[in-house]
């Protein structure tokens, strides 16, 4: 059984897979964890000769879900590290080299990639390698038959980390893909956040989620909201993008879906708000990022045109119990970043829910077959212009 559903049920429901990888998180955020204490000497070896040169620029890249754990990790990286670090995607590197590459600057690129064998991925690694005079490469995937992974083997300037096998999420939608490969790079770069005792906590956190909230959410997904916002700050926004992604991907568009930032919310994104709309916030733990998110939450409370908003919080207090909030439970202190994993899962397990109340296959969910588990139809181009080819690219 997962998500309480009986697993004979979710097969008949084309469900399975997408229920089984957002239920096993916690326990692959510990393996995660495990494997990379594994190859810690050997990543360390890589690592602290480029971390010594201050003038290094570390970019986040991937496509789509892959991409967006570069959103979540930019804020944490740049400022614990202090130093430039950027997430562009694979997306944008590809199709414009020339305005995100600087030659100059040694570049570390940090590929995040479920399958590793994008054309985008791919094509992101050479680009680096033209453009810039000193490039190295660090791989984060879940497939140790993928193409980053084996040109790592082959290059000084590579070190490639592969994940536990069960992460490389065989349903349509990324999530155990997401937030171990999330995890990984946070532990790679800074340790302290990954001790024995924070994964324990976050696993025993991500474990009362899912056990305590399944049947809310299951509840407010059977209320089959038209429109969802979800809402974030700092590194919690780029989780809100992918929340917003992983519903709408499940859905197959049937659900309207956006993100933004609390305080960019009102900038004009407000004006999706109506009673068909859910609104879910993400609100940190930091004391002064936190002022900003309950500002917005009691504004939209007292402006009573949302359908619901709810609150997902690590803290509870009279301003967020004044209305509909969850609670993820022993992480009342906890950086923001460490929220980043038991937050993902009400948003998994929402979309999840709300998939099947629309009669959706979670594990397959695009009806007419034209948005897939493999993106088809992708075209690299020679950067002098010269096409290449088509290929294909796994989502995320």
């Amino acid at each position: 059984m997962y998500l309480n559903i009986p697993e004979d049920v979710l097969e008949s429901q084309n469900a399975v897979w997408t229920a089984r990888e957002i239920s096993q998180q916690p326990e692959t955020w510990q393996e995660t964890a495990h494997l990379l204490a594994k190859v810690r000497p050997a990543l360390d070896g890589f690592l602290k000769p480029l971390l010594d040169d201050p003038r290094l620029r570390i970019i986040l890249t991937g496509a789509g879900t892959s991409a967006f754990i570069g959103e979540c990790l930019e804020p944490v990286l740049a400022s614990r590290l202090g130093r430039r670090v950027d997430a562009i995607a694979t997306t944008d590197l590809v199709s414009g080299p020339g305005d995100y590459f600087q030659a100059d600057i040694p570049t570390l690129l940090v590929s995040f990639g479920r399958s590793g064998s994008s054309p985008e991925s791919m094509a992101a690694v050479s680009l680096a390698d033209e453009c810039v005079e000193r490039t190295y490469h660090l791989v984060v995937t879940c497939n140790t038959s993928g193409e980053l992974y084996t040109l790592c083997q082959k290059r000084a300037n590579c070190f490639a980390i592969a994940l536990p096998e069960r992460t490389h999420d065989r349903s349509f939608a990324m999530t155990s893909s997401f937030s171990c490969m999330m995890l990984a790079a946070l532990g790679t770069f800074l340790p302290q956040f990954t001790t024995e005792a924070n994964i324990a906590a976050l696993a025993t956190a991500g474990s009362a989620v899912l056990e305590h909230f399944g049947g809310e959410l299951q509840k407010i997904a059977d209320i089959n909201f038209e429109r969802v916002v979800y809402l974030g700050s700092k590194g919690l926004k780029g989780l809100a993008r992918e929340a917003s992604l992983k519903l709408l991907e499940l859905t197959d568009g049937k659900t309207v879906t956006t993100f933004d930032s609390p305080l960019g919310f009102r900038h004009g994104p407000k004006t999706i708000i109506n009673r068909e709309t859910l609104v879910i916030m993400f609100v940190s733990n930091d004391p002064y990022t936190r002022q900003y998110d309950l500002d917005l939450l009691d504004e939209l409370r007292a402006d009573g045109e949302v359908g619901r908003v709810i609150a997902i919080v690590a803290q509870a207090c009279p301003r967020v119990m004044a209305g509909d909030y969850m609670l993820v439970e022993g992480l009342p202190d906890a950086n923001d970043t460490l929220l980043l994993f038991p937050y993902i899962l009400f948003a998994q397990v929402y979309a999840f829910y709300h998939a099947l109340c629309l009669g959706n296959a979670p594990d397959s969910p695009s009806a007419s077959g034209t948005v897939n588990r493999v993106v088809k139809g992708v075209t690299i181009h020679d950067h002098s212009g010269k096409a290449k080819g088509r290929a294909v690219s796994e989502v995320g």
